[in-house]
């Protein structure tokens, strides 16, 4: 169990999209927005993790058609959000709007998130720790990727609120913007490459 819980710590704490997305929520809104788009992250992350161990992305995804169509328009969206990032201007914005994205964009975000579905899957079906019964096995790593999960994003969320405080000059914000859209693009890359190759 303990094996598990270091792999959920490790897999979530590194930047993926919905990492980079909440702390460009902070950066950009506060806490009070972020607070919004992180709950309907959480939602969409229990959501990502119920499909997959339900078996039903397993059906979905087995249908390549489908699967290049989903992936393609994830990747579609993390582009153009990664966009949004790089040329958010001197400002230290990583989300260019006048609206902050609420708890609906959350849940929406970890539909499209390829990272959700890979890491999902690989705590999922992996790291067996309870052989006698799979249905107390799944409860225990949703508890546990839960407690991990909501403050690892907490923490994402501070991290953008405080940068957003700290007055930075105009260089070194649009440093920050690139190097997040970059990792943004990354990451998205990888979790596409990863889901072409399966």
């Amino acid at each position: 169990m303990l094996t598990f819980a270091a792999a959920v710590f490790f897999l979530i704490i590194t930047p993926g999209p919905g990492v980079l997305t909440t702390a460009g929520v902070g950066s950009g809104f506060g806490y009070r927005a972020g607070a919004r788009f992180l709950a309907g992250l959480c939602i969409g992350t229990n959501l990502v993790q119920l499909l997959v161990a339900t078996g039903l992305t397993a059906i979905v995804f087995a249908e390549p058609s489908l699967r290049a169509v989903l992936l393609f328009l994830s990747v579609a969206w993390f582009i153009y959000l990664a966009s949004k990032i790089a040329f958010a201007g001197t400002r230290v914005g990583f989300i260019e709007s006048e609206t902050a994205p609420g708890f609906l964009d959350g849940v929406i975000l970890q539909f499209i998130n390829p990272k959700a579905y890979a890491v999902s899957n690989l705590l999922i079906s992996g790291y067996a720790f309870w052989p006698d019964d799979v249905v107390v096995e799944i409860a225990l790593k949703f508890l546990i990727m839960n407690l991990v999960w909501i403050p690892v994003h907490v923490a994402w969320v501070t991290a953008g609120v405080r940068v957003r405080r700290m007055e930075l000059s105009a260089g070194t914000q649009r440093v920050i913007n690139l190097g997040m859209a970059t990792a943004l693009l990354i990451v998205v890359f990888l979790a596409a490459w990863s889901e072409l190759t399966r």
